[in-house]
């Protein structure tokens, strides 16, 4: 079982949703906790809300940008001294049919959702391997369940799936251990949602940092590689 007491984890996508919830459990937990986005003054005003300086790092970083990543791992490493946990959670949806679906938005999807779990992993995989660390991704159900007008979603979180099941293979023989996350519906801004009060029997982004907690204090000798997790009623939508 990991000692989390002062252990350090970054999260892509941090400033709300998922990243944001996950973050507030795992500082509860004992955790310092650095976040990134691509907004400044989103990013600055999640930090400033969840703590200080000495537990709280915020970070701009477009995720499809391996400079970004890099310069974020290293300016984490520079503040807090280690790394111990990343949770690759930045994420975008753009859903239209595959002969409306646009170049751009197709690129934009694989570059946050696909290319973006990567070059946080091959940012962060040095200081892993010093800490005998935890990779996780945040995927989706769409990664296993195809939906009409997911062709360019489906295809990134299939991506994502796969990516992770197989830096698994590669990084257990260095103790690194590494999961991925697949969530139905929660309620976050995802898709330009805004949360309410008529979300209430989706999963909520605490829910998953729960989750995240739970994989952080499993026994090291066991390991939750791909985790499916939906809502208990959808019915109640």
């Amino acid at each position: 079982m990991m000692d989390l007491k002062d252990k350090v984890v970054y999260i892509t996508g941090g400033s709300k949703g998922i990243g944001y919830g996950t973050a507030k459990i795992l500082l509860k937990a004992g955790m310092k906790v650095a976040i990134s986005g691509r907004k400044a003054e989103d990013i600055e005003n999640a930090a400033r809300t969840l703590g200080d300086e000495s537990r709280v790092l915020g970070l701009v970083s477009d995720v499809g940008n391996f400079e970004d990543e890099k310069t974020a791992v290293d300016k984490i490493l520079a503040h807090f001294g280690q790394l111990d946990v990343v949770l690759a959670n930045a994420g975008v949806g753009i859903f239209e049919s595959v002969d409306n679906l646009s170049v751009e938005d197709w690129d934009k999807m694989m570059k946050t959702n696909l290319y973006g779990v990567f070059h946080t992993l091959k940012a962060s995989v040095e200081a892993l391997k010093q800490t005998e660390g935890y990779y996780i991704t945040l995927a989706s159900l769409a990664g296993t369940n195809f939906f009409e007008k997911g062709a360019g979603y489906n295809a990134s979180k299939f991506g994502v799936v796969g990516f992770t099941q197989a830096a698994m293979l590669d990084l257990r023989k260095h103790n690194i251990k590494v999961s991925t996350i697949m969530p139905g519906s929660v309620a976050t801004y995802f898709n330009n949602h805004v949360p309410n009060e008529k979300d209430g029997w989706k999963i909520q982004p605490e829910d998953i940092g729960h989750l995240v907690l739970d994989l952080l204090e499993m026994n090291p000798r066991t390991l939750p590689s791909k985790i499916e997790v939906r809502p208990t009623r959808p019915d109640l939508n």
